[in-house]
C-alpha cells in the first residue's frame, strides 16, 4: 500500500501550482524582492534534476529565501499578506523539499529554522484552511528529514502536534489521513516518538478512537464490552465506523512505528487506551495482510518488552486462541511469519505457567470485567477467596472498590461482577468483612441496590445478603 499523499492534498497542492502570480506587481508592491522573485523563478517549473543542481550551487540562497537570515526576512514573512504568494511558496518548498532530501538537513541548520512556519499553522481555525495545512506538510518534512532532535524540533513538534491533532479529531477521513501521514514522517526517531506519547491527549487519544470506530467497539451501549468479550459487532474481514481501509493501514504503521517505545510505553497504553485488546479485535477483523503484519508485529513489541504486565492481559483478550486460528492461514510477508511465530511462541511460554488465580488477578489488574469462568466457579472461590485478600497486601480488593467507584455507563455488567465477586470473597471468608467494608465495598454494593441495571441491582442483592447474613450470625 502507497503512502502517496491523500487526495484532497493532492488535489490542492495542483490546483495551486496552476494558478497564475502576479510577481511582477508583487515586486513593485514590496511583497516580494527582486532578488527573491529571481531565486523563485530559478526553480520554478523546471526539470528536477536541474532543480537539484542550482539548490545545492546556492544552498545559502535558498535557505535565506526560505527560512530568512540575519539582514532579510523569508520570503514567507515578506509576502505575509499576499495570501496567493504564501501558498505558491509553500507548494514549491514541499516539492523542493521531495526531491531535495539534503534540503532539509540544510534548512535546519538555521538558528531559527521554524520561525516563519509556526505562526501560519495558527492562522484559521477551519481544518480545511490552505495555509495551515500546507505549512504542516512543509514542516512534518522539513523535521522528518532533519539529523537528530534539535531544540528547535523539540519546540516546534509539540505546536505542530497540537495542530495535527484538529485534523484527526474531524469526521473527514481525508483530513485524518494527511495528519496521520505526518505524524507518521515525524515519528522516525525515540525523541520525537517520546514527544508525541508526552502530547499522547492530543495525538494518540483520537488515533484510538478511529481504530475503535473500525473495531466497531466505541464507546456506546454494550459495544465496550464487546471489546473483552471478542465478540466483535462487525463482520470478519470488514470495518466498521466508516473508516477506509486506507486510514486503518496508517494509523496501524503510526502504532507500529510508537510499538518501539514498548519498554516505556507499553504499560500506559494499555492502561489509558485499553490497547492489547483494541488490537486483538482489530486482528479478527484484519482485511488485508498488511494491517494483519502491522497489528502482529506492533503485538509483539509491546508485549515482549511487558512480559509480566501484558502478556495476562493478552490472555484475557483471548488472543492466545486468535493466534491459534491465524496460524492456519497462509501468509506471503515473511516479516509476517516470523513476528506470528515469535509472539506466539511467548504467549504458549507465559500460558504454561499460568493458573486459574493467575487468570482472576490479571483479569482484575486490567479494570475491566467480563463474566469469565473464574466468577461463577464455587470451587475457584473455595480455594482462591483468601488468596485474593491477601495478595500483594491486599490490592485485588483495592482494585475492585477503584472499579466499583466507576459508574460503567457503556458496560453496567462490570459492576454486576463486581458485586458478585464481593459476594463470594464475603461468603467464603466472612471473618474478613471489615477488610472489605473499610474499602468502601459494602457501602457501594448497597448504593448499587437501586441501579436501573436489573442485572446490577440482583448481584448488588446477594452480596448484601451475605453481609447481612454473616452479621447475624456473629450477634
Amino acid at each position: 500500500m502507497s503512502l502517496d499523499p491523500p487526495t484532497y492534498l493532492s488535489s490542492l497542492q495542483n490546483n495551486i501550482r496552476t494558478r497564475p502570480i502576479p510577481w511582477d506587481g508583487a515586486v513593485r508592491a514590496g511583497t516580494v524582492s527582486e532578488d527573491q522573485l529571481n531565486k523563485i523563478r530559478a526553480v520554478d517549473k523546471v526539470r528536477k534534476d536541474q532543480r537539484k543542481q542550482i539548490i545545492e550551487g546556492d544552498i545559502e540562497g535558498y535557505k535565506a529565501l526560505f527560512v530568512g537570515s540575519s539582514s532579510t526576512p523569508s520570503v514567507l514573512e515578506s509576502a505575509a499578506k499576499s495570501l496567493p504568494v504564501v501558498q505558491y511558496v509553500l507548494v514549491l518548498l514541499k516539492d523542493l523539499l521531495d526531491g531535495i532530501p539534503t534540503l532539509a538537513k540544510n534548512l535546519a541548520d538555521h538558528p531559527d529554522p521554524f520561525k516563519p512556519f509556526l505562526p501560519l499553522l495558527a492562522q484559521s481555525n477551519d481544518p480545511e484552511a490552505p495555509i495551515p495545512l500546507l505549512t504542516s506538510t512543509v514542516l512534518s518534512t522539513m523535521i522528518g528529514g532533519a539529523s537528530g532532535t534539535s531544540k528547535q524540533v523539540s519546540a516546534a513538534l509539540p505546536k505542530l502536534f497540537t495542530y495535527l491533532s484538529t485534523l484527526t479529531r474531524t469526521s473527514d477521513g481525508g483530513l485524518q489521513d494527511i495528519a496521520v501521514l505526518e505524524y507518521s514522517t515525524l515519528l522516525r526517531g525515540t525523541k520525537s516518538r517520546e514527544l508525541f506519547w508526552q502530547h499522547r491527549k492530543d495525538t494518540i487519544e483520537p488515533l484510538v478512537e478511529i481504530l475503535r470506530s473500525a473495531a466497531g467497539v466505541a464507546a456506546n451501549g454494550d459495544s465496550a464490552s464487546n471489546l473483552w468479550s471478542g465478540t466483535p459487532s462487525v463482520r470478519e474481514g470488514s470495518l466498521g465506523g466508516g473508516v477506509g481501509l486506507q486510514l486503518l493501514y496508517h494509523v496501524l504503521l503510526v502504532l507500529w512505528q510508537l510499538s518501539f517505545e514498548g519498554e516505556n510505553i507499553g504499560e500506559g497504553l494499555e492502561e489509558e487506551f485499553d490497547i492489547i485488546p483494541l488490537f486483538t479485535q482489530l486482528l479478527r477483523l484484519s482485511p488485508k495482510e498488511k494491517t494483519t503484519r502491522l497489528l502482529i508485529s506492533s503485538l509483539y513489541n509491546m508485549l515482549s518488552t511487558n512480559k509480566q504486565t501484558l502478556l495476562p492481559t493478552a490472555v484475557l483478550a483471548r488472543l492466545p486462541a486468535l493466534l491459534s486460528n491465524i496460524n492456519g492461514r497462509h501468509f506471503n510477508d515473511t516479516d509476517l511469519q516470523e513476528d506470528l511465530q515469535n509472539l506466539t511462541e511467548m504467549i504458549e511460554e507465559h500460558t504454561k505457567t499460568q493458573t486459574t488465580f493467575d487468570e482472576y488477578a490479571a483479569e482484575v489488574n486490567s479494570g475491566h470485567l467480563r463474566w469469565s469462568p473464574p466468577h461463577r466457579n464455587e470451587t475457584f472461590w473455595a480455594e482462591n477467596a483468601r488468596k485474593i485478600l491477601e495478595y500483594e497486601k491486599g490490592e485485588l480488593p483495592k482494585k475492585l472498590a477503584e472499579i466499583m467507584s466507576k459508574s460503567w455507563d457503556n458496560d453496567k455488567q462490570v459492576l454486576a461482577i463486581a458485586c458478585n465477586d464481593v459476594g463470594r470473597l464475603v461468603k467464603e471468608v466472612p471473618e474478613k468483612r471489615l477488610q472489605l467494608e473499610k474499602l468502601g465495598l459494602k457501602s457501594r454494593v448497597m448504593e448499587l441496590m437501586v441501579e436501573k441495571e436489573e442485572a446490577v441491582r440482583w448481584e448488588s442483592l446477594n452480596a448484601l445478603s451475605g453481609w447481612l447474613r454473616y452479621s447475624f450470625e456473629t450477634k
